[in-house]
């Protein structure tokens, strides 16, 4: 029996690829990815707390909005303690709703990576010339107002269809944080030619973790401590990637923003080991290696 295949890359074990360094000579490569998202008001998608009523499920909408009012802003304020740099992952709907948030890390020379429109909807259910419109659309709004379009994209929901890879090449997009199937990056193959994936965690991510698997808040910030002295160690065979997937609404929250402090001040006292980064830059030095095999 023949399976069906994606055909955008082909299998290589880690223990067995070329070798390389991040600058300095660092062997693992670190940063933290805030999702900046809004979401309609009565109805479409959203990440829930509590079983929703009927519409328009204040209970739900109104706790995701408390990520946009407070905790992003209690998170500015540990990223700028711990001078850690910060990818903002953003639906351009931010813009409408609280452009303050998305001026204030823009201030901060966080990178901007594009997240579609707002998480209220999927990419993945639509025709091409739709999802094509999407993603045109919210590139486009975050260019006007950045000065220069996104290089990289997480689809809301990590929603693809099959030809969103080729979307985003044709789009202008270095890199898709979409695949979660390694710790270094991997050139991704498009009818545009190639994409990078840079790694983005499931596991070392909050919703899963804690909305999903319930996953207490000092339970997650052992997590993030466990991955990063674990992967430390394994780094020493091998460069990698070590990303942690935060969402305002959830990790903002006062309890579990106490313990996300440990975590990250456990990583950030140990900086001169590391290359504390962002999606971004460490995409733009993995392809400065050369293109893609």
């Amino acid at each position: 029996m023949k399976l069906a295949a994606h055909g955008r890359y082909a299998y290589s074990p880690i223990t067995a690829r070329a070798g390389f360094v991040w600058p300095e000579g660092r062997r693992l490569a670190v940063y933290v990815a805030l999702n900046l998202e809004h979401f309609a008001f009565g109805e479409g998608l959203g990440a829930e707390l509590a079983p929703g009523g009927p519409p328009p499920d204040v209970l739900n909408y109104a706790w995701r909005d408390y990520g946009n009012r407070v905790g992003a802003w209690r998170l500015l304020e540990l990223f700028d303690r711990l001078a850690l740099p910060a990818a903002a992952l953003l639906n351009s709907a931010i813009l409408d709703h609280c452009p303050a948030l998305a001026d204030a890390f823009r201030a901060r020379g966080d990178e901007i990576v594009g997240h579609g429109r707002s998480n209220a909807e999927r990419q993945s259910v639509l025709a091409e010339a739709e999802e094509r419109a999407l993603i045109n659309e919210a590139t486009a709004r975050l260019a006007a107002w950045s000065g220069a379009p996104p290089q990289g994209w997480l689809g809301p929901w990590i929603a693809e269809s099959r030809v969103t890879p080729d979307l985003l090449r044709e789009a202008g997009y270095r890199y898709v944080l979409d695949w979660c199937h390694d710790d270094q990056p991997v050139w991704m193959r498009t009818r545009a030619g190639p994409l990078l994936a840079v790694p983005y965690p499931q596991e070392l991510n909050d919703i899963p973790a804690i909305a999903v698997r319930r996953a207490g808040a000092s339970e997650f910030a052992d997590m993030i401590v466990d991955q990063f002295d674990e992967m430390l160690d394994q780094s020493a065979a091998q460069p990698l990637v070590m990303g942690i997937a935060l969402h305002a609404y959830i990790v903002g929250q006062p309890y579990r923003l106490r313990h996300l402090r440990r975590a990250l001040a456990h990583i950030a006292v140990r900086r001169q080991e590391v290359w504390l980064a962002t999606p971004g830059a460490i995409a733009g030095h993995f392809i400065a290696r050369g293109p893609a095999a």
